[in-house]
Order: C-alpha cells, then sequence, then structure tokens
C-alpha cells in the first residue's frame, strides 16, 4: 500500500498525511465532473493540478478514448411502425418487442461506456444535458431517435448554446416528446414552446407569458418526423401569420422563436445557473458567482468557458460536499473503482434492475424536467437496492488493495480505492467491525455518506 495510506487520526476524521485538504478537494471535485474517483487518480491530479487537468480532460477527443472506442454505440435499424390493420397482430406486437430491445441495448451501450472511458467528463457532461434536455424513450420509443439525440448531445455539448439549444428544439427525439409533430397552423400544440422557454431557455416566470407561449406555439408549427427519423420542415403546415414572442415580431419561425428566447434578458442567467446546480453545488449560485460564469457564458453563450468557469470556481472548489450523488453516478463510479467486469448476462441483469428500482434509467428520465436532485435519492428504499447491488458488485470487483492491506489499515485502504480521503467518526464506527472482510467492508464504504455526496 501507498505510503500516504499510513493511518493518523485527526480530531473526527482520519487524514492522509501530507496535504490532506488539498487531496480531499481535488478527490470531490473530480467525483463531480466524473463517476467516482480511485485514489491513484486523486493522486495524479493533485501532483499536476486541477486546472492544468481539466484543461487537458475537457481537450481530450472523446471519441479517442480507449474506452470509447471499446464501447462503440450499436448500430441500429429504423424500425417502421406497421399498421395495426395491415399486419398481423402478432407482427405488429414484435415491433414493440423489438423497440424495446433496442432501447435495452442502447441503454446499457451507455452505461458501459461511462464505464470503460478513461477520461469521463464527457460522459458526466452529456448525461448531464441529457437532463436538461430531458427526454424519455418511455414515450419516444424510437431507439435510434434517442441514439441521434445523444450523439447531438455530445457533440455540441461544449460549444454555442445556440447550437445546442436549436438542435434540441429541431430534434426528432424531442419534437415526438413534446408533441411538435401534431403542431400545425390549424391545430398548434403549445407543449414543446412552453417547455422550451419555462425548462429548457429561460426558467419559470422569467419574462414570458401565455401571449408568448401561444405565439411560440404557432412559430413551431411545421415540423414533423419523417419516416425515415428525420425532422423535416413542411411549410403547408407552418402559421406563415405574424407573431409577437417577447417582443420580436414577425414572421417567425422555429430559429427566430430559438432566438427571441435565447435573447430575453433572464436566458443566460437561467442558463449558467442550471448548470451550476447540476454540476456544482445543489443551490443557486450567489450573485458573485453568476457575475463570474456570465462573463465566461458571454454574448457567445460558450458552453466550454462556462464549464470551465464552474468547475475552476472559488466558491465551489472551497465548498463541502454539497450534492447527493444520483443512482447512475453512484453506481457507474462503484463498478470502475471495483474494476467489475461487465460481461456475464446475469451481472447486466442485476446492475439494469438496480438503476430501474432506484429510478435513474439512462434514457428515461421520468418527465420533461428531468430527474430529481438531492435527498429524494436517499430513501431508505433507495438505501437498501444501493446495499443489494453492492454486495453483487462487491463479489466480481477488484478488491486486492484491500486485501493486501493489514485489518488495521484497511478503513484507509477502502478510502484510498474508492477516492474517499477522510471519513468521520460515525464512518469510522460503521467499517470498523467488517475490517476482516474485504468484500463487506466495500460495501459498506460506497453507502457511507463521504460516498454518496460530492
Amino acid at each position: 500500500m501507498p505510503a500516504q495510506l499510513a493511518p493518523r487520526f485527526g480530531g473526527n476524521c482520519y487524514y492522509m498525511p501530507g496535504q490532506p485538504r488539498q487531496w480531499n478537494t481535488t478527490a470531490r471535485v473530480l467525483r463531480r465532473c466524473g463517476f467516482g474517483v480511485t485514489g491513484a487518480e486523486v493522486d495524479a491530479v493533485t501532483t499536476t493540478g486541477w486546472q492544468q487537468y481539466l484543461a487537458s480532460a475537457l481537450a481530450s477527443d472523446p471519441d479517442a478514448d480507449p474506452g470509447a472506442l471499446a464501447t462503440p454505440m450499436p448500430s441500429l435499424d429504423l424500425l417502421v411502425k406497421p399498421r395495426r390493420n395491415a399486419v398481423p397482430f402478432a407482427q405488429y406486437r414484435q415491433y414493440f418487442r423489438d423497440l424495446n430491445a433496442q432501447m435495452s441495448e442502447l441503454s446499457w451501450w451507455w452505461l458501459t461506456r461511462m464505464v470503460q472511458v478513461q477520461e469521463p467528463v464527457h460522459e458526466k457532461l452529456t448525461l448531464l444535458w441529457h437532463n436538461h434536455f430531458a427526454t424519455s424513450a418511455a414515450k419516444v420509443k424510437v431507439a435510434t431517435y434517442m441514439a441521434a439525440q445523444n450523439q447531438t448531445l455530445r457533440t455540441r455539448k461544449l460549444g454555442d448554446f445556440r447550437d445546442l439549444a436549436y438542435a434540441m428544439l429541431t430534434d426528432a427525439a424531442t419534437v415526438m416528446w413534446l408533441d411538435g409533430q401534431t403542431n400545425t397552423a390549424a391545430a398548434p400544440n403549445e407543449n414543446l414552446a412552453r417547455e422550451f422557454m419555462e425548462l429548457f431557455a429561460l426558467g419559470h416566470g422569467n419574462g414570458y407569458d401565455e401571449d408568448d407561449v401561444r405565439n411560440g406555439a404557432r412559430a413551431l408549427t411545421g415540423w414533423v418526423v419523417d419516416r425515415d427519423g428525420a425532422t423535416a420542415f413542411k411549410p403547408h403546415r407552418h402559421d406563415s401569420t405574424t407573431k409577437t414572442v417577447l417582443g420580436v415580431t414577425g414572421d417567425l419561425g422555429a430559429a427566430e422563436f430559438c432566438d427571441a428566447v435565447l435573447a430575453a434578458p433572464k436566458s443566460a442567467e437561467f442558463v449558467v445557473g442550471r448548470l451550476w446546480r447540476q454540476l456544482a453545488i445543489d443551490s443557486p449560485p450567489s450573485d458573485a458567482v453568476t457575475q463570474r460564469l456570465l462573463s465566461a457564458y458571454g454574448p457567445g453563450r460558450d458552453l466550454r468557458a462556462l464549464t470551465v468557469a464552474v468547475l475552476t470556481d472559488r466558491e465551489f472548489v472551497a465548498a463541502p460536499a454539497g450534492i447527493v450523488n444520483t443512482p447512475v453516478e453512484w453506481l457507474v463510479g462503484v463498478l470502475r473503482a471495483g474494476k467489475v467486469p461487465l460481461d456475464t448476462p446475469r451481472l447486466t441483469a442485476s446492475v439494469t434492475g438496480a438503476l430501474r428500482t432506484l429510478g435513474q434509467r439512462p434514457f428515461y428520465p421520468p418527465s420533461v424536467g428531468g430527474w430529481p436532485h438531492g435527498p429524494a435519492w436517499l430513501s431508505t428504499s433507495s438505501a437498501s437496492t444501493r446495499f443489494q447491488i453492492a454486495e453483487v458488485l462487491a463479489r466480481a470487483a477488484d478488491l486486492s488493495t484491500i486485501e493486501s492491506a493489514a485489518p488495521s489499515d484497511r478503513v484507509d485502504a477502502v478510502g484510498y480505492l474508492i477516492g474517499i480521503g477522510s471519513w468521520s467518526d460515525r464512518s469510522v464506527a460503521a467499517l470498523k467491525p467488517s475490517t476482516d472482510n474485504p468484500a463487506a467492508l466495500f460495501v459498506t464504504a460506497v453507502n457511507t455518506p463521504e460516498y454518496l455526496t460530492s
């Protein structure tokens, strides 16, 4: 075991010698921009420096990551829905079974990629923006639509927010999810316009009214999803009369609607606040932080600069752990730390079942508002599920770091394995009874408050 694991009791926590605050801070910020972390990874970043690491990580090519190369997105055929009365009922039912099979394959692919990539920040940001532009396969159903949206999110997540927002506004999965294909000049549907303003780009109550929603819906008329899976604009379905949205008047279409919303005074503040709360601290940023983030976001709506500003802001870096890890963050972190091989159908079923029970399966947010956050993930029933799946994973994990340590050193050893540099007295009391059983110690450690928050 590395020398830095020599146990030393200090106050209410076990600390690693050297620079414990810097090490613990580095571990926490790494967990926020990834999925868990190991002690070895913390050591490396502590040596190179947080800002240098972050710049390198964001500049890296996610498609060249060895883990990404080993987990290519599945090639999915577009399944065309048969007309119910034109085929036997069994064939009609088979279509839906095939849809479900494709979505299961796609969801498992993404989870596997999160586990396998060497540099997780790109997958973490893709998941974050998936939660922001929340779209669920429970309604969309078509895996090729969801796969295309995922690719759009991962390729535009560090660019101009306007490009990302417009791509989402005219995305096939989004259009299907928010009923855009039923939005015509003769019968406007307000869902997409309302949610784009309220949840995606402006924020509830931030300067728009029902007239803006109605006129926004009219501006978005004419968009459909063709049978080949691509969105297309059909002029004969579009309302070409004059409309006014947020003070902008004209024959507005989707692009003009998008620009009008993003130009609203509160839009930039809403976007930077959303990223801050999802990535940094689960409370609104202070006025000083907001101004720093707005400066980075700038008139070019620069998501790369904004992401860097969030992850290097002194209020974030200096803060204690303040966000409850979501089930995906927690479970992927356990899989990565334990080097658990995802190579058996039984393990696949266990992991998938756990995420379904915990309530966060990739591609299946519960609503357009995305997944819940904070203490909602810490229910008694979720704790039971976490312990159960952790026990399954511990049996397949590489626990040699713990096993090779003397029992008296194993509390520190398991902390190093999962990137926790200090334990509270309460956690130490929970961990010590399992020091003669590395698997049980691992299970307990990944269910401590220190590991459940970041």
